[in-house]
């Protein structure tokens, strides 16, 4: 299976367009035109078709993580919600 073929079965099992690729692209600042698109959606034998390499495939995936997931946060916060962590030989004295 080519990276063709997972982008249209992506593409189809998502119910995405042209647009919602492009915008998805957009989130991992990966910039790509809708003809440029539309190019990896063609059939092999027609002279416009253009293979979809890794790196477009691999950007779709992370920006495809971002849109269903949403923006990770901060570092900053992860670090504030964290719990203090305590010490297992203070607990089992208090038992």
């Amino acid at each position: 299976m080519t990276n063709n073929d997972i982008l249209k079965k992506l593409r189809v099992a998502l119910k995405f367009r042209d647009d919602d690729i492009v915008k998805i692209l957009e989130l991992v600042d990966f910039r790509i035109s809708k003809s440029e698109l539309g190019a990896f959606f063609r059939r092999e034998d027609h002279p416009k078709y253009m293979e979809c390499g890794d790196q477009i495939l691999r950007n779709f995936l992370n920006g495809l993580v971002i849109h269903l997931r949403g923006p990770m946060p901060k570092k900053e916060t992860i670090k504030k919600q964290e719990k203090p962590k305590s010490n297992y030989k203070e607990q089992k004295k208090s038992n």
